[in-house]
C-alpha cells in the first residue's frame, strides 16, 4: 500500500492527533449505539502500547462553526472511558491554550478527547492557520476515520500536510477491504446495487460497469429500468424520466461486457404496510393498481446463482422495502446466500452504506460478510471511483 500505518511509525513518547468518527446516536444525553466508538479500539490500544499519547479529534452533528452545547463532544466520554478502557480527559477547545493546558496536565495512560472540530468554522473550510493550530498539539496524524475521509476538512486533509501521518487500524482494514473488494479483485465480480432512485446512484453504476462482471439491480431502481423497458410498473416507485438514462447504462454495460441483471419477477401489493396482502407475478406483469416492493422468489434464485459463480461481491443498497415484513424476503435471502458463501471461503463480501447496513444486520448476515463498512457517503464515493481527499493526502510524501 502507498500510505503508511502505525507499524510504520516510531510512537513512543510522540502525542498522537488521532482523527475519529465518533459521531454516535444519542438520545436523552446518553449515547444509544456505542459501535463507532468500539471500532477505534484497535487503533487507541496501539498507540498507548507503543508509547504514545493518544489525542482525540472529532466532530458531532453538524454546528457549522459555531458553539453548539449540545454537539459538545463531552457527551461521549463516559462511553469512550466504558468502550476503551482508560481514563478519558476532555478540553473544552481542540485548539489553543484550552487544549494545550489539557494536553500539558494528561495523566500517563490516559487519552485526551478534544471538543468537536466543527464549532471552529476553520475546520468545514479546511482553513491552513486553523490546520496549523491543530497540528500544534501534536508530533504525529493518525487518521482512523476512512468515515469522514471524503471531506477535505482541516482535521482530515489539511493538518496531513503539517505532520508525519499514517493511517489507523480501522482506516487500514477499510483499506484494505475496499482495494481487495474492486482495485485487485478476484473475479468474477458481482456488485448487488439497490435503493429507491437511479439518480442518486449514476456515478455508482458508470463506475461499476466497467469493474464488475454483473451488476444486480434492485429495490425502486429497478422499477426505472423495468419501465425503461417497456413494462408498466403500476404506481411503484419509478423515475419514468430517467428512462432513456437506464437505457443508456445497459447498452454500455452491453458493450463493455457486463451483465446487467434485472428481476424476472417482483412481489407486488396494493398497499404499502407490514404485513399488507401480496402477490409474485412476472416483472412485466405488474397491475396497474398495484406497486412493485421486493424482489421475487425466481429473481432471488437468479442472484444467488451469479453469487455462487462470482469470487467477490460488492453490496449497496437493498433489493426490496426491506424495512417493512414482508418485502424484505428478497434482500434477507440473498443476503443470507452470499453469508454462507463468505463463511465457507467461496465468496469475498464487501457492504456498505447506512441502508445496506442497516438490512444485513436486520438478516442477521453482517457478521459473515468478509467486511461491512459503516462508513456512508465515503463509502459510496468510494465505490463511484471518486478520490478521497483524507486517504489521498496520507500517500503524499
Amino acid at each position: 500500500m502507498a500510505w503508511k500505518t502505525l507499524d510504520d511509525m516510531d510512537l513512543a513518547g510522540k502525542v498522537v492527533l488521532t482523527r475519529v468518527d465518533i459521531n454516535v446516536p444519542v438520545d436523552d444525553g446518553a449515547v444509544t449505539d456505542a459501535t463507532r466508538i468500539t471500532r477505534i479500539k484497535p487503533t487507541v490500544d496501539a498507540i498507548i502500547a507503543a508509547g504514545g499519547t493518544v489525542v482525540l479529534l472529532a466532530h458531532f452533528g453538524r454546528p457549522k462553526g459555531k458553539v453548539v452545547p449540545e454537539m459538545s463532544l463531552e457527551i461521549t466520554r463516559q462511553t469512550l472511558v466504558d468502550e476503551l478502557g482508560h481514563p478519558v480527559a476532555f478540553a473544552t477547545d481542540c485548539v489553543g491554550e484550552v487544549a494545550a493546558e489539557a494536553l500539558e496536565n494528561l495523566q500517563d495512560g490516559a487519552i485526551l478527547l478534544l471538543e468537536n472540530t466543527r464549532f471552529h468554522p476553520g475546520e468545514e473550510a479546511n482553513d491552513p492557520d486553523f490546520a496549523k493550530q491543530l497540528a500544534a498539539l501534536g508530533d504525529i496524524f493518525c487518521n482512523d476515520a476512512f468515515s469522514a475521509a471524503h471531506r477535505a476538512h482541516a482535521s482530515t486533509e489539511g493538518i496531513a500536510h503539517l505532520l508525519p501521518s499514517c493511517a489507523g487500524r480501522l482506516m487500514e482494514a477499510e483499506l484494505k477491504a475496499l482495494d481487495k473488494a474492486l482495485s485487485t479483485p478476484d473475479r468474477p465480480v458481482v456488485a448487488v446495487v439497490g435503493g429507491a432512485k437511479v439518480s442518486t446512484k449514476l456515478d455508482l453504476l458508470t463506475n461499476l460497469i466497467e469493474k464488475v462482471d454483473t451488476i444486480v439491480i434492485g429495490g425502486g431502481m429497478a422499477n426505472t429500468f423495468l419501465a425503461a423497458q417497456g413494462h408498466d410498473v403500476g404506481k411503484s416507485l419509478c423515475e419514468h424520466d430517467l428512462a432513456e438514462t437506464a437505457r443508456a447504462v445497459i447498452a454500455k454495460a452491453k458493450d463493455l461486457g457486463c451483465e446487467i441483471l434485472l428481476p424476472t419477477d417482483v412481489v407486488v401489493a396494493r398497499e404499502f404496510k407490514a404485513g399488507a396482502e401480496n402477490e409474485v407475478v412476472p416483472a412485466d406483469q405488474c397491475p396497474s393498481d398495484a406497486m412493485i416492493l421486493d424482489a421475487g422468489p425466481d429473481a432471488v434464485a437468479a442472484i444467488v446463482e451469479r453469487f455462487r459463480k462470482a469470487r467477490t461481491l460488492v453490496w449497496n443498497g437493498p433489493l426490496g422495502a426491506f424495512e417493512i415484513a414482508p418485502f424484505n424476503k428478497a434482500t434477507d435471502a440473498a443476503a443470507a446466500a452470499a453469508a454462507e458463501l463468505s463463511r465457507g471461503g467461496k465468496l469475498i463480501s464487501v457492504a456498505g452504506g447506512g441502508d445496506t447496513v442497516a438490512a444485513l444486520n436486520g438478516s442477521g448476515a453482517a457478521k459473515d460478510f468478509t467486511y461491512v463498512s459503516t462508513a456512508g457517503g465515503a463509502f459510496l464515493e468510494w465505490m463511484e471511483g471518486k478520490t478521497l481527499p483524507g486517504v489521498a493526502v496520507l500517500t503524499q510524501g
